[in-house]
């Protein structure tokens, strides 16, 4: 089986998709990823092929920048808003134009039997059906506001009606198979239509939890936001002086002096694999992004989340209505909030129950090598 992968550039949005890429890749899959390019050269390192498709986030956002005449993109947005914005302007309005020729070319010499794209990358549906193949949309977290995608569809259509198509709604997310890999009590909404298939999002524990005395606290920002230096200063000012181990990723393109001094229970490294620091973690304080947060409910974690942008708000809101955690909103972000939420979910067992419940949701969910191989076998006819 030929899969044609269709992937918004960006660690955030490729990685999630790496684990069924790498499952079609053991069974025997030819695999080509179109993007704007391979973030830490993880397409490469797998063994599928790379195709360059549209120019890169970083150009579209100097085009959204060009369109805005004062201020910044974004500026003054409500946070409950910020995917309002930014999902149909610079997702839809500005990358699918910009990919979309390059995909549906790539498509054309590769011949894919399926075109696998996630939520961001919207010239994936439409390749799919220029392309007259199957469409499958991995959610790359909790299926978004349907608010949302009815906007980024409205941004979309004249690409669609370009080609002679029209969308079929929210963007062509929906009108083929959606993989959903959130455990199910995350979730605030049903997919709108089209087949679900359920994969796990995160490997299970490798190994047995360490207990740590005192609590070992993991901090990271991601990579997109990692040069947020400002918000870590913020939570170490809050958590320097608790009886805490804390350990600090700022990214391997970021410098742990930028942060300068910091207190003798705190640790700065670029990068350390989270494999290695989740077993023995009490708590982990992040930015809400879909990767971390899933890593840390598959060890059962309570989490703080200091949302920075895209959908860190819609996540950070989840975990908090489950009671896995708190959400701390950017105007609430101080160094004393953050200590008293990091106090309250280490002495709350509630948060460790709700996390541990959410862990055993997710263990449940098939792995990606039984999704390839359904995939596999629906495209056989079996």
């Amino acid at each position: 089986m030929k899969v044609l992968t269709v992937a918004t550039p960006g660690s955030g949005h490729v990685n999630p998709m790496m684990p069924l890429i790498e499952a079609f890749l053991a069974q025997g899959d030819e695999v080509t990823v179109a993007a704007g390019d391979d973030p830490g050269g993880v397409v490469a390192r797998s063994g599928a092929a790379f195709r360059v498709a549209g120019r890169g986030e970083m150009d579209w956002f100097d085009d959204l920048r060009a369109r805005v005449l004062h201020g910044q993109p974004g500026d003054g947005i409500a946070p409950e808003r910020i995917n309002h914005y930014f999902m149909p302007r610079l997702f839809a309005e500005i990358a699918v134009p910009d990919m979309i020729d390059d995909v549906v070319a790539i498509g054309r010499e590769f011949g894919p039997d399926l075109v696998f794209f996630e939520t961001y990358a919207l010239a994936g549906p439409l390749a799919a059906k220029v392309l007259g193949v199957p469409a499958v949309h991995q959610l790359i977290g909790p299926v978004p506001p349907f608010d949302v995608t009815t906007l980024a569809d409205d941004a979309v259509s004249p690409v669609w009606r370009s080609f002679q198509c029209s969308t079929p709604g929210h963007g062509g997310l929906y009108e083929g198979r959606t993989i959903q890999i959130s455990p199910p009590t995350l979730e605030a909404r049903a997919v709108p239509a089209g087949e679900v298939l359920a994969m796990r999002p995160a490997p299970l524990p490798a190994t047995d939890p360490v207990s740590m005395d005192p609590p070992f606290v993991y901090l990271t920002l991601g990579t997109f936001f990692a040069g947020n230096t400002d918000v870590f200063q913020t939570v170490l000012a809050g958590l320097g002086d608790e009886d805490l181990e804390v350990l600090v990723t700022v990214g391997a393109d970021n410098d742990p002096a930028a942060l300068g001094a910091v207190a003798g229970n705190v640790r700065v490294e670029r990068y350390v694999p989270q494999a290695e620091l989740l077993p023995r973690c009490s708590v982990v304080v992040h930015h809400g992004g879909a990767g971390t947060m899933y890593g840390a409910l598959a060890h059962g974690l309570p989490q703080i989340v200091l949302p920075q942008g895209a959908d860190n708000f819609v996540n950070g809101d989840l975990l908090a209505h489950c009671g896995a955690g708190v959400c701390i909103g950017p105007d609430e972000a101080s160094p004393e909030s953050v200590r008293d939420a990091v106090r309250l979910v280490l002495t709350d067992p509630s948060y460790r129950g709700a996390a541990q419940r959410l862990a055993e949701e997710l263990a449940t969910l098939p792995e990606p090598v039984r999704v390839a191989r359904q995939l596999r076998d629906r495209r056989n006819g079996d």
